[in-house]
């Protein structure tokens, strides 16, 4: 007669392999999973090359925002369709330069600096930088359920603003990818001039004059 196999001796059998299974497939995931993710940044934050002549500028946009464009008058917006909702989207536009002025002024800049506080701006940041040699603006905000970063840089005959959204995407990669490509924009144009340090002045030590002797009668 077929002896059967007691029940808890299968059920014991059962539970032995499936935690068998469980603990390889942690391990391979904390093996695996770590490699992983450095592979999705770095294809991420791969930079492919885009120019547009309208606007005068030539940027290194982050491949994972990379994506369809369209322009409008006045500007150009590049966008991902993301996985889940809203993708990253770059929308770049061009102002004039009223003032044709290298420098932002002390007033534009104090007005930036306090905005985060005086509208209760939440999670707002700002700094102010150079891009490409210009002076430039980054600034940093939580709208629309999404971190965008916004960047002005500045030229004689024009202002270029660049406004990046993380969109639904992972938010401290798409910041990263945002913040890598707003800092490669170089705008079309006459250069700032050089600042010079005034030189210093060599003044030479007075010599110092010989001690006369008692005179002579």
């Amino acid at each position: 007669m077929k002896k059967e196999i007691p029940m808890q001796l299968t059920v014991g059998l059962g539970i032995l392999v499936i935690g068998a299974m469980l603990l390889g497939g942690e391990f391979f995931w904390v093996r695996w999973a770590p490699v992983h993710r450095q592979h999705v940044f770095d294809e991420t934050l791969k930079q492919v090359p885009f120019h547009n002549d309208a606007l005068g500028i030539d940027v290194q946009v982050a491949a994972g925002i990379y994506g369809k464009s369209e322009s409008f008058p006045g500007g150009v917006k590049i966008s991902r369709l993301g996985i889940f909702g809203k993708g990253p989207t770059l929308t770049i536009t061009s102002e004039p330069n009223l003032d044709h002025t290298f420098e932002f002024t002390p007033q534009a800049i104090a007005k930036w600096m306090t905005d985060g506080d005086y509208q209760s701006i939440p999670r707002y940041h700002f700094e102010q930088t150079k891009i490409m040699g210009r002076d430039a603006v980054v600034i940093r905000r939580y709208k629309d359920h999404a971190m965008l970063t916004t960047a002005r840089v500045l030229s004689s005959e024009r202002i270029i603003v660049a406004e990046c959204s993380t969109g639904g995407a992972d938010e401290e990669l798409y910041l990263q990818a945002c913040d890598d490509t707003v800092h490669t924009i170089k705008v079309a144009g006459a250069e700032p001039p050089a600042k010079t340090t005034p030189g210093l002045e060599e003044i030479s030590a007075p010599t110092p004059s010989t001690p006369k002797g008692p005179s002579s009668h």
